[in-house]
């Protein structure tokens, strides 16, 4: 794809219904001719923007993507979730109080997304034209390792899988393996970006809060933070990794090979979800209320205007945030913020 001379790698979080405001994020980016995409990252609902990001641009380029994404997510409004399924949702993300599993509660395995996405995005064109890459994180339930399912290899089971909640959903399977939520072991994947050929920068779109202000007391209040900080560690594990090959001796780099190199130089950037998803519950992630989706969607365009604004012309010169300082609050001088090219 060539839009443009400012070129990005996009890695999507997933938070269920939160992830609207990456739609309008993508949405807003979208209409930049400036910008374009070397590889877009996805876990859960990053999974779902990403294939329909994809997909849409297959059949329309970038306002197709955007009217692909606009689609996808009017279906998953107008096709909410059964409220039984809601309930056994909501039970889940308490398991110390719930005593069924979705093998109990939903034996047939229903599960509205496959038609969905079947509907709508077209796998088999996908694998074989799509115009970047794209990575679908899951995770597979014996290992617990991350499963990156590539552009080539994408099917509708591997978005199910990526955004399968066990507490909510039959592991998918995937040839001999099962799978859950990718969140649980890249939420999003950003290592083979910063290590990849696809483009020296990658905005990351963090829909998870990363602290919260006080000690939760309640039930439902502890299991959404303990749900948080579950879909979170990920993330913040890779940050560590890159910060150790960031403050590895240049002499040690050079013997460890380009891919090292390439992550050390790697410059990142950032759009955040906190300021619109202040003061939702935490169970509003099964909302699929539109107006609510809606509001997410405008919440994700705002900042990513606010983004463009502030930061679009440092995209291929440097990176606009220190990840080790937001993430694990490191304040040290890092190479996050070299300037130059590489």
């Amino acid at each position: 794809m060539s839009r443009g001379n400012l070129r990005l790698n996009l890695a999507l979080q997933g938070g269920g219904a939160h992830g609207a405001f990456t739609w309008g994020v993508l949405d807003r980016l979208l209409e930049e001719k400036r910008l374009s995409i070397g590889c877009v990252s996805g876990t859960s609902a990053g999974a779902i923007n990403a294939v329909a990001l994809a997909a849409g641009f297959l059949e329309g380029g970038a306002q197709g993507a955007r009217t692909k994404l606009n689609a996808v997510w009017a279906a998953i409004a107008k096709n909410r979730i059964p409220d039984f399924l809601r309930g056994v949702a909501r039970a889940s993300m308490a398991p110390l109080l719930s005593m069924f599993s979705p093998y109990d509660l939903n034996p047939l395995n229903f599960d509205p997304l496959r038609n969905l996405l079947n509907e709508h995005i077209e796998f088999d064109r996908l694998r074989s034209a799509a115009s970047f890459e794209v990575v679908i994180a899951a995770t597979d339930v014996a290992t617990g390792r991350a499963r990156l399912f590539r552009k080539d290899e994408i099917t509708v089971e591997c978005v199910l899988a990526s955004a399968c909640l066990p507490g909510l959903h039959h592991a998918v399977r995937i040839g001999d393996r099962h799978y859950w939520d990718g969140g649980f072991s890249a939420n999003p994947e950003i290592l083979s970006l910063a290590g990849g050929k696809f483009a020296r920068d990658t905005l990351l779109v963090q829909l998870n809060p990363l602290e919260r202000s006080d000690v939760p007391t309640k039930a439902r209040d502890i299991a959404g933070c303990v749900n948080r900080i579950t879909f979170n560690a990920p993330l913040l594990k890779d940050i560590e990794r890159l910060e150790a090959v960031r403050r590895m001796p240049a002499g040690a780099r050079l013997l460890a090979g380009a891919k090292v190199r390439r992550m050390a130089r790697h410059r990142f950037h950032l759009i955040e979800a906190s300021t619109h998803i202040a003061g939702l519950p935490h169970d509003s992630k099964l909302d699929l209320d539109k107006a609510m989706l809606d509001r997410l969607c405008e919440g994700g365009r705002i900042e990513a205007d606010r983004w463009l604004i502030k930061n679009a012309a440092h995209v291929g010169r440097r990176g606009t945030v220190n990840l080790s300082a937001v993430f694990l609050g490191q304040g040290a001088a890092s190479p996050l913020t070299v300037v130059g090219k590489q």
